[in-house]
């Protein structure tokens, strides 16, 4: 997949910061939890790209800590659902990605911490 980008191109697409709904959605996002780690989803580094539309329909693009994750069947229709409460979001649809591959160094300090990596 990685050839098939233009050079200097980033791996993971940038998510919408500036969109209003922005904040609700990572908030969402952060009520779902892998249930084997006791931390959540956002802050284990595992959702990669929150994009935003104009007409409020989010994107979302995940990875799993490993492609053979026990709820990997389940996730995104858990993510899915947590967002789709947030007041105002029309759409979400959340895509399963394994590249680039999720690693410890995409977690939050607070999930280093909460961990014991820190």
């Amino acid at each position: 997949m990685n050839s098939e980008l233009p050079e200097g191109a980033p791996l993971i697409r940038p998510s919408t910061t500036d969109h209003p709904l922005y904040e609700n959605v990572v908030e969402a996002c952060k009520t779902v939890y892998d249930p084997e780690i006791p931390v959540n989803i956002y802050d284990l580094g595992l959702i990669y790209t929150i994009g935003i539309s104009p007409e409020n329909a989010v994107d979302i693009t995940m990875t799993l800590t490993a492609p053979g994750c026990p709820v990997a069947g389940e996730m995104p229709g858990w993510v899915a659902d947590a967002v789709n409460a947030v007041a105002g979001v029309k759409q979400v649809d959340v895509e399963m990605t394994f590249e680039p591959q999720w690693g410890m160094d995409m977690m939050s300090d607070e999930a280093r911490l909460e961990l014991g990596f820190m």
